[in-house]
């Protein structure tokens, strides 16, 4: 019997994307799969049912997760979402694994296959399944829209009658994915870019497009990829240097990440009230916990001189091609375990084991049991 994914629609009410559009549809059919979705999974993202093609429609999370063998999610069901699924069937998406044990044990008490997209190693033959990537993309590229909208100032040199308008000064801290697309997005709105990262590899990515990389000596390159923490002593070298660059630009856009840790904390009250009078600060990590002091997640508050915005939820902003993306993305993932219509889970893929939190019972990540505790 063919293989059939769920689509439910999101536990969070403000949630726009959908898990599903229309090519994945196809390919699916392809791969000889069904598609049964919830009706209002896809309103968000402007799919309505004539858009979407071969699927199964159905009126509520009961129903889709009653016929099936795969879920795709957005972000984590809700507790009694989670108390409804079957034993053995597989969930996935953004599963926020470092968040809760309770939900990794709820996980493994209903023999749930859960696979945590934000777990994908980072190797390149998985580099199309990467929706930390895509979405992240996606935020940067918001963060900047944000920043240009409530800037006081033009971002482009401008020219009049009377005289030259000066390019705004822009400063990215963090130049991942969604920092690389915050400077790539800034330079395109004409301004005068500066950038800044823990990792020194990134300096010629950096300059790549345009920006110039602010070198404060201290490195935190760590596994996977990502940074490391860094220590009391690294910190007060970062800041002293940092706390320069951050005085003399008119827009600061923060992204920097740990993964499975609180947001590290970049730039201090006193750097804030350095800052230019009208400066705007976009901090990016401010759903957990901020890269800035005074950041509250979902607020716009005055810290000081600056005006700074805790965006939530970035890439529920722009659903139509962030939908496009995370569903090409879980895609990308499922496609080498179909086989004939049927889902066949190797084990000894390094993408799947990577991606994998829990399975059979029990949390299967290790990085993931340590930070939980569990």
């Amino acid at each position: 019997m063919a293989v059939v994914i769920g689509i439910p629609t999101s536990a969070d009410p403000a949630e726009r994307r959908t898990t599903i559009v229309p090519d994945v549809v196809k390919k699916l059919r392809a791969a000889g799969a069904e598609i049964v979705v919830q009706r209002g999974a896809t309103d968000g993202a402007y799919l309505d049912e004539s858009s979407l093609g071969e699927v199964s429609w159905v009126d509520s999370t009961d129903d889709v997760l009653a016929a099936a063998d795969v879920v795709w999610v957005i972000g984590p069901p809700d507790d009694a979402t989670l108390a409804k699924l079957r034993p053995g069937t597989v969930l996935m998406g953004m599963l926020q694994p470092y968040a809760s044990a309770e939900r990794a044990k709820l996980f493994c008490d209903r023999q749930i296959t859960a696979f945590a997209m934000e777990l994908v190693p980072r190797i390149s033959r998985a580099q199309s399944m990467d929706i930390l990537s895509s979405q992240g993309a996606a935020s940067g590229y918001q963060c900047v829209l944000i920043a240009a909208a409530r800037a006081p100032k033009f971002f482009p040199m401008l020219t009049y009658a009377a005289g030259t308008i000066r390019p705004s000064r822009v400063l990215v801290i963090g130049a991942g994915v969604a920092g690389l697309q915050a400077i790539a997005t800034a330079k395109r709105l004409g301004a005068i870019v500066e950038a800044y990262d823990v990792r020194p590899d990134t300096k010629e990515q950096i300059e790549s497009l345009g920006a110039k990389f602010v070198d404060t000596g201290v490195s935190a390159a760590g596994a996977g990829g990502y940074a490391r923490e860094l220590t009391d002593d690294e910190k007060a070298a970062q800041a002293e240097k940092l706390g320069k660059a951050v005085a003399a630009c008119d827009v600061l856009i923060t992204t920097a990440a740990v993964p499975g840790k609180k947001a590290p904390l970049i730039i201090s009250e006193d750097m804030v009230a350095a800052m230019r009078p009208g400066a705007i600060v976009v901090d990016m990590a401010a759903e957990t916990g901020g890269n800035v002091a005074g950041t509250v997640a979902g607020k716009e508050t005055r810290v000081g001189p600056a005006h700074v915005v805790g965006p939530v939820n970035l890439p529920s902003r722009m659903p139509v091609h962030t939908s496009e993306m995370f569903s090409k993305n879980l895609f990308n993932f499922l496609a080498p375990m179909l086989s004939e219509g049927l889902l066949k889970l190797d084990w000894d893929d390094e993408v799947i084991a990577g991606t994998a939190l829990t399975h059979a019972g029990e949390v299967r990540h290790p990085v993931v049991k340590q930070v939980l505790g569990l």
